[in-house]
């Protein structure tokens, strides 16, 4: 392939996770389509830290839950991305007896299905190109398994069981599949916990405190440079030691 840096997507990338991740690549200077589907005012920030670094984004949206968008999404693309980060999720808490069938499905097309789909879409340019990267954005919960999260556990354990098919059968194509499971990490979902409950939840840590969105973004840029070729099928948790 050519040494042009290649384009990369971000999914999800309004979240806080999102946003760490595609401002470690606008600082190494990779092209970025920044996917968002509802809140597109906190595409913002990273759209001006890209501008003032010289470095190429496009904004994108589109519902990753419905096929046809996810197909319509990637005809727009003027340049196929060889990176992919398949980081938009949602999250699920409650007591599995309670847990609907219509959630179950929900959950399924937001967190399993469109990696699925995003990944099968981007394909054919890695192929062509005989270079690729994929990265998928799991969660401890899909290596240990949550209480109360038994849903969004079984969601991240088929996104982990992917992640390792998928790499088996692209690396004779110089493609690279892998995950990041990040453990207990300051925002996002941790928002809902109280400041008391947060101190608990670090005393469990041997590291003593939570993560931060910026080490997790750390590990995914790795995964996604050229450096990384020899590193595929890996599911690499950044979590303070909290679960080896």
């Amino acid at each position: 392939m050519n040494q042009q840096t290649p384009w990369a997507l971000v999914t999800g990338a309004s979240g806080e996770l999102g946003q760490a991740i595609a401002s470690g690549l606008a600082h190494a200077g990779v092209p970025l389509y920044l996917h968002y589907h509802q809140s597109e005012q906190k595409l913002n920030g990273l759209l001006a830290l890209c501008q003032q670094l010289g470095v190429p984004a496009v904004k994108l949206q589109a519902d990753l839950r419905d096929p046809l968008q996810i197909s319509m999404m990637f005809e727009q693309l003027p340049v196929p991305p060889l990176l992919i980060v398949n980081n938009a999720s949602a999250d699920h808490i409650g007591l599995f007896s309670d847990v609907t069938l219509s959630q179950f499905d929900e959950l399924v097309a937001a967190n399993v299905r469109s990696a699925f789909l995003v990944s099968q879409a981007g394909l054919s340019a890695m192929l062509r190109e005989r270079y690729g990267r994929i990265v998928n954005i799991s969660s401890i919960w899909g290596m240990t398994g949550g209480s109360c999260e038994v849903l969004y556990s079984l969601t991240k354990g088929a996104v982990n069981t992917f992640t390792k098919a998928l790499a088996k059968e692209l690396a004779p194509n110089g493609i690279t599949v892998n995950a990041v499971a990040p453990g207990a990490i300051r925002g996002g979902m941790m928002e809902r916990f109280s400041p008391d409950e947060l101190e608990m939840i670090a005393e469990e840590i041997p590291a003593n405190r939570l993560g931060l969105p910026s080490e997790v973004a750390a590990v995914v840029c790795f995964l996604l440079s050229r450096e990384a070729s020899y590193v595929t099928g890996q599911i690499i948790s950044p979590n303070g030691g909290w679960y080896t």
